[in-house]
């Protein structure tokens, strides 16, 4: 049986677990994604797509670095100009002496500094103890999230709570309340979820009970519960869902679950036929890539480069600004968890939840949601980490993927 692909058959693809295929697709899309993100970070393609390679292949060395550390730990970021490196933000005055640490056998920089007040565990606890409070105390409830570059809890507000109080006053407050430094944002528009397509990043829509309009959201990634094969996309977006391919054939994708708790933002629809665990990764739906792993919400680092593509907006990059995030307002059933990632834009919009947000061929998250300057333009977006998908289900991987004679999936 072919394997679906935006809703069209995927039958002549190749979806073998080799070694050497994988490592091709993985490096053509470090070079698309490079490509992409080379005039924001001020280098030329090839040098991005190279420093993408050792984003990712740096993890495990800055995991090291937070465990060696962990006493004094405030935040690690990364860092692209002059070079490559890895930022290590510590508390206290005791100077630690820059290194080196070995990345794919290049020496890739250690930068140290010190002087931040608070330890990153103590931010994270902040936000937690103290959402609750804060909310009660503004005419908007906040985002919070840790700012690893600056070690502060940044507290994004709205104009009218700055009007009133003042934009020193209302930081010196909540600094006081919480025990930690806060830094405000201000956006003129809350965080909003973006509801409104089958491989990953397709256009899928659907309609409410009692509502005419029709609703579009997008595919995240590929998912399996060991007898099914469906796609993720956001908990908000409607429960029965269809896509519809380039012939103009409407495939049906059954409601299986939904979980949009705290730390949760994530729907399952299952296919009728298999499905390859490839996402679409260029605007024009043209560029298809394989998934081979998963990025884990614990290794994400500011400065980190991901990307996203929505059904609204297109295929784009950008920097990762804030982690441990908790959106502002009640996008959770309530109040939101600090388990969220913020990502500096530069485009999203009402359409987008449920994207795919990745770095070649990694899947990060599921987009959930964004803030919007006074302009209508994306101040950030923030997603939902592939840890949180529900239990019970699955990222599919290429390698995880049996292949029958012939190269196709065979059904589930």
């Amino acid at each position: 049986m072919a394997a679906l692909l935006g809703g069209v058959p995927a039958a002549a693809q190749d979806y073998t677990p080799a070694a050497a295929p994988m490592a091709a697709a993985r490096q053509a899309a470090l070079a698309q994604d490079g490509a992409t993100i080379a005039n924001h970070l001020g280098i030329p393609a090839d040098v991005a797509a190279h420093q993408l390679r050792l984003q990712e292949d740096s993890v495990a060395a800055s995991d090291a670095l937070a465990t060696r550390f962990a006493g004094r730990l405030a935040g690690i970021a990364i860092r692209h100009q002059p070079q490559f490196g890895i930022v290590v933000l510590l508390t206290g005055d005791e100077p630690v002496p820059d290194e080196t640490v070995l990345v794919d056998e290049e020496a890739v920089p250690v930068v140290f500094a010190t002087g931040a007040r608070a330890r990153h565990v103590e931010l994270v606890q902040a936000i937690a103890t103290y959402q609750a409070a804060i909310r009660a105390s503004l005419l908007a409830p906040p985002g919070l999230g840790v700012d690893p570059r600056s070690g502060e809890v940044v507290a994004v507000v709205s104009t009218r709570d700055v009007a009133r109080e003042g934009a020193a006053a209302l930081r010196d407050r909540l600094a006081a309340m919480t025990h930690v430094p806060v830094r405000l944002r201000v956006v003129d528009t809350p965080a909003l979820d973006m509801g409104g397509t089958i491989a990953g990043g397709a256009r899928v829509v659907g309609t409410v009970p009692g509502d005419p309009h029709l609703y579009m959201c997008t595919a995240g990634f590929v998912v399996s519960d060991g007898q099914r094969t469906g796609l993720a996309t956001a908990a908000h977006c409607p429960d029965a869902l269809s896509t519809r391919d380039a012939d103009g054939v409407e495939t049906e994708l059954p409601f299986v679950g939904q979980w949009g708790w705290g730390n949760q933002d994530v729907q399952i629809n299952a296919s009728p036929t298999a499905l390859a665990p490839v996402f679409f990764a260029d605007s024009a739906r043209t560029v298809s890539r394989p998934v081979t792993g998963a990025r884990p919400r614990a290794g994400m680092r500011a400065g980190d480069v991901v990307c996203h593509r929505g059904e609204r907006t297109g295929y784009s990059c950008a920097e990762v600004e804030l982690t441990d995030f908790a959106p502002a307002g009640d996008l959770c059933g309530g109040a939101c968890l600090p388990t969220w990632t913020t990502v500096a834009g530069p485009t999203c919009k009402g359409g987008d939840s449920g994207s795919p947000v990745f770095l070649g061929t990694t899947a990060y998250g599921i987009l959930k949601g964004g803030s919007y300057r006074s302009n209508g333009s994306c101040a950030f977006y923030f997603y939902m980490s592939t840890d949180y998908l529900p239990e019970g289900w699955h990222l599919l991987t290429a390698d995880a993927v049996p292949v029958a004679e012939g190269g196709d999936p065979p059904a589930p």
